[in-house]
């Protein structure tokens, strides 16, 4: 029994050196982290670039091989004057590339990711944020403020925060992300509410009510008088008035009759009987410094007893 312990013994000896060989075969030999890339890549990693300063950056955890593929065989290349594989994400389809950045961030605001409008059309986290040269204060963005980013696709609102009635996101009062959760897909047009409505009453809470007499659009959906991106129409509305309530009400009961450009001013001109020889002209100006609003003051709903036509 004595003659065997040293066999046994050195037998584990060797069954334990081979897993260690395997092990060290398999992994790199060492984590190839920022200042082993910064020799060549000084500009995205090295001292006095953003990244340093960027969470990534600090995360002593972190190296190079967690984002970017072939790190080892692309040093080792390097380091014998080849080319090897390269490890830029550039070439990563949209898809992978996502799923690189949502094993980390797939908590909070990205929880929802998949399946939403972005996802679906291909766009890839970097296509609005930079890992190494960002320029935002947070978020890390390709660009200074978030709607800059947004406008990037989304040109036709660039063009109605331009207009004459707008959100102060211009002003850099709010941003697109006060509204629109990027990142979400469980909600029509990504807001970042239960509803249109419920995003409108974080800022403007008086419209929100209950009132005695409810005006029944503003009870459905703000965005059917109002457009949030901009308007060339007072308080962002999506037609001047009083043609915006005449959408709906066709037949006031004023007089029976739409004002439209047969009953305004520029519209056909009616004689009138001639006054002391003079020929005079009679013009409709029920259009003319008139809006309904101006007695229906309460059109977001009222809580007068008398506030049935929202007069008070």
């Amino acid at each position: 029994m004595r003659y065997w312990l040293p066999v046994v013994a050195l037998l584990s000896a060797l069954v334990l050196f081979g897993e260690g060989r395997a092990a060290a075969q398999a992994a790199p030999s060492r984590s190839w982290n920022a200042s082993d890339c910064a020799t060549c890549h000084d500009k995205a990693v090295g001292t006095g670039s953003g990244f340093e300063h960027s969470a990534h950056g600090r995360s002593g955890s972190q190296s190079c091989a967690t984002c970017h593929n072939n790190v080892p065989e692309h040093l080792q290349a390097q380091s014998s004057g080849g080319t090897g594989p390269s490890p830029s994400l550039k070439t990563v389809k949209a898809k992978d590339l996502n799923d690189v950045c949502l094993k980390c961030h797939e908590s909070g605001a990205r929880t929802n990711w998949a399946g939403g409008m972005h996802d679906r059309r291909d766009v890839s986290c970097i296509s609005c944020h930079s890992i190494h040269s960002f320029k935002s204060a947070k978020a890390q963005l390709k660009s200074v403020r978030d709607s800059d980013t947004c406008y990037t696709c989304h040109k036709q609102m660039r063009a109605k925060m331009e207009r004459t009635s707008h959100h102060p996101v211009r002003e850099g009062k709010i941003n697109c992300s006060s509204c629109h959760n990027p990142h979400d897909s469980t909600q029509p047009k990504m807001i970042s509410a239960a509803s249109v409505n419920e995003k409108c009453y974080e800022c403007h809470a008086e419209k929100r009510g209950p009132f005695l007499w409810e005006h029944a659009p503003v009870r459905e959906n703000c965005v059917q008088c109002h457009d949030p991106h901009g308007s060339n129409h007072p308080r962002l509305t999506v037609a001047k008035q009083p043609q915006l309530c005449q959408r709906c009400h066709m037949r006031s009961g004023h007089n029976g009759v739409v004002f439209d450009k047969t009953s305004g001013v520029g519209g056909p001109t009616v004689a009138a009987p001639a006054v002391n020889g003079v020929n005079q002209i009679a013009i409709s100006l029920r259009t003319l410094n008139r809006g309904c609003p101006n007695c229906h003051i309460a059109t977001h709903g009222s809580n007068s007893p008398d506030g049935v036509f929202y007069t008070r």
